[in-house]
């Protein structure tokens, strides 16, 4: 197996980045079609448990948009041409709260698809 191939790598790396741009500008559709359309797909939020895409487009269609963020370091692993992890530190506000994201990425038929997605603020402890 192929650690970080780097045409895998190019390829989830331009989709990471495509998540970004939809996720800043509410683009429902486009994140739609970057998540996994099934019912095994979760994300994890903030403030949210979220198991499988119709629970993840419910929560998105009703929060109004993710809150303004700027990226911070990004580190995306390819594990051969079909398997991926992004993890990217982001920051919110003007205190600059940091935050953290994890997501799973594998490549289907109809291209790269989140299959699992965690994000979670720091300081928030139960």
């Amino acid at each position: 197996m192929i650690v970080s191939d780097p045409a895998a790598h190019a390829e989830v790396t331009a989709a990471f980045h495509a998540y970004e741009r939809a996720l800043m500008a509410d683009d429902l559709v486009a994140l739609d079609a970057l998540f996994h359309d099934a019912p095994t797909t979760v994300r994890y939020g903030v403030g949210e448990v979220l198991y499988g895409i119709d629970e993840i487009r419910a929560f998105r269609s009703g929060r109004g948009g993710s809150p303004p963020r700027r990226l911070g370091r990004v580190h995306i692993v390819t594990f051969g041409t079909d398997f991926a992890v992004a993890h990217a530190e982001f920051f919110r506000g003007a205190g600059g709260r940091r935050g953290r994201q994890s997501q799973a990425w594998v490549k289907l038929a109809d291209g790269w698809k989140i299959v699992a997605a965690h994000v979670s603020l720091e300081g928030d402890h139960a």
